[in-house]
């Protein structure tokens, strides 16, 4: 609302318009409006002007709008959060929502924003820094620390996240590789996990992953929805720091600086290869700042903490947040929907079906409608990984005996002929792991005798007549030169053997078997 009472002392003041408007911080237009005003009522002092008279020269058509509005108690919300630690900003709005009125109600996230303009226009944030349980402050640390890949030696910069509960100084710090909605999200619920409870109010900084404009040119900013999801799930509420208001969020200030001298400060020599490492090496800091470093008062942050604030937290609820993400997706001919390259069973009659799918951090729920079909452990790591229930195979492809093992490898080979049972026997016998030779297999059978069975144990015939070693590509490049039958290798056959017999060789009834006399030459013979 447009401060007419200190534009009307500033120009009495002969004040110019500039300076008016960089001092109260309006527009050009509302300082016109108030040098009209002082010329057509011949105003000399500000304190002679009562607020009636001012409300009726410059009327304010948002008030017209809020008249219309039941206007909640939002003291006594105030007062029944500081007298009851369980007590959250969603049962205040149910309560108001459902109390009588002759007016309309405010929505959910409008009450919330009501509420925290009180809470700035009440300088409750100053009144909260001394307070136990009462609020957290989170901010990211401006300094970074480097991670460098053992391999490639490529270097990533990591970022740190702060927070701090005013009252005791306890602080909690853990390191990212970004400063995007999941990261923020995980570092909250890892905090309150840390604390062993929740504040009632968390304030943060106006990062994108806390607010943002509800609309583009607007100073007012709006908590988003994903992170007042998070807030409903632990009972708090997210009360935004002012913008250039430092005094709002001077804890945070002061954790993040702890946090540049004694963290930043102490490992920015030191080599990190991985996130795990580095946040490992963060923890035995943080315990030192928090456990260790005496203050003025000869206390420890975590005395303080354990003594007069752990219990004026309200509990960890039974599950910790978990964000969630829906997708619609079509049941594929094989009974499985596949989502971030990973393959979830579903019964399988919804074959060929669109299902809702819900995406936690660790688990899948398949919908059909709004009955739950299914739900699996969600998979992660290597891509094209199957999640498949027992009761979802259809009878058909039940009791498959030996599935991606030597026996079934041999039989499906079997079936394209001798010479592929030998290859693929020669394939699993020369790892070390047999199981590590399946997948060379699979692509054998699968990839190369989907469509020429024929020319796949012909192949391998000719890769056995030559006694080399069986792979995918020499297959491949083999198979690519059979291009008619009369080119196909014939099974190998022993040579003949070229050495004589001798006279005493037995001869059968139906063989006939020269003596030696037969090869002797003329001369020999008369003798």
């Amino acid at each position: 609302m447009t401060e007419y009472r200190r534009i009307l002392a500033l120009l009495l003041e002969r004040r110019s318009y500039r300076d008016v408007v960089e001092v109260v911080g309006c527009s050009h237009r509302d300082v016109a409006r108030v040098k009209q005003a002082i010329v057509d009522h011949g105003i000399e002092s500000a304190a002679a002007v009562s607020d009636g008279e001012l409300a009726e020269w410059f009327p304010d058509g948002r008030r017209r709008v809020s008249d219309e509005y039941d206007q909640p108690d939002l003291a006594r919300v105030l007062v029944s959060m500081r007298q009851n630690r369980h007590f959250t900003l969603l049962q205040a709005w149910r309560r108001y929502a459902d109390a009588r009125g002759g007016g309309k109600k405010y929505g959910y996230s409008q009450f919330c924003a009501l509420f925290a303009d009180y809470v700035r226009t009440n300088d409750l944030v100053a009144t909260l820094h001394h307070e136990p349980g009462r609020a957290m402050l989170v901010d990211w640390a401006g300094d970074t620390l480097d991670l460098v890949d053992a391999v490639t030696g490529e270097v990533t910069r990591a970022v740190l996240f702060v927070a701090v509960l005013p009252f005791s100084g306890a602080l909690f710090c853990r390191a990212y590789t970004d400063m995007r909605s999941e990261a923020w999200l995980d570092a909250h619920v890892r905090a309150f996990a840390f604390y062993g409870g929740v504040v009632q109010i968390v304030v943060p900084d106006n990062p994108t992953t806390s607010t943002h404009q509800a609309r583009k040119g607007d100073a007012e900013r709006v908590v988003n929805a994903r992170y007042q999801q998070l807030a409903d799930h632990y009972g708090t509420a997210i009360v935004p720091a002012r913008a250039r208001r430092p005094r709002d969020k001077a804890a945070a200030e002061n954790a993040v600086n702890v946090v540049n001298k004694r963290v930043i400060g102490y490992l920015e020599d030191d080599v990190f290869t991985t996130l795990s490492e580095l946040n490992g090496a963060i923890e035995e800091r943080v315990r030192e700042i928090n456990h260790d470093l005496r203050r003025a008062d000869d206390s420890t942050r975590w005395e303080r903490f354990e003594a007069e604030e752990a219990g004026s937290l309200a509990a960890l609820p039974d599950t910790a947040f978990e964000e969630v993400t829906w997708k619609e997706l079509k049941a594929g001919r094989n009974y499985h929907v596949t989502a971030d390259a990973q393959r979830y069973s579903v019964p399988y009659g919804l074959a060929g079906q669109l299902l809702r799918v819900r995406f936690t951090q660790t688990r899948v729920t398949v919908f059909d409608g709004h009955d739950i079909v299914c739900e699996h452990r969600r998979l992660s790591g290597r891509k094209g990984q199957y999640s498949t229930l027992p009761e979802h195979v259809p009878p058909q492809h039940r009791n498959i005996d030996g599935l991606w093992s030597r026996r079934w490898f041999t039989d499906r080979a079997r079936s394209f002929g001798p010479a592929t049972v030998e290859v693929i026997e020669q394939i699993l016998d020369r790892q070390k792991i047999e199981a590590q030779g399946y997948l060379d297999c699979q692509n054998v059978l699968s990839g190369l005798g989907k469509q020429n069975r024929e020319r796949l144990e012909a192949a391998c015939q000719e890769v056995i007549n030559r006694g080399g070693q069986a792979t995918y590509t020499t297959l491949k490049r083999i198979m690519a030169g059979i291009d008619s039958d009369t080119k196909k290798p014939r099974p190998a056959t022993p040579a003949a053997s070229t050495r004589k017999r001798g006279g005493d060789v037995a001869a059968g009834p139906d063989v006939f078997v020269r003596d030696a006399s037969h090869y002797a030459t003329s001369g020999e013979a008369g003798r």
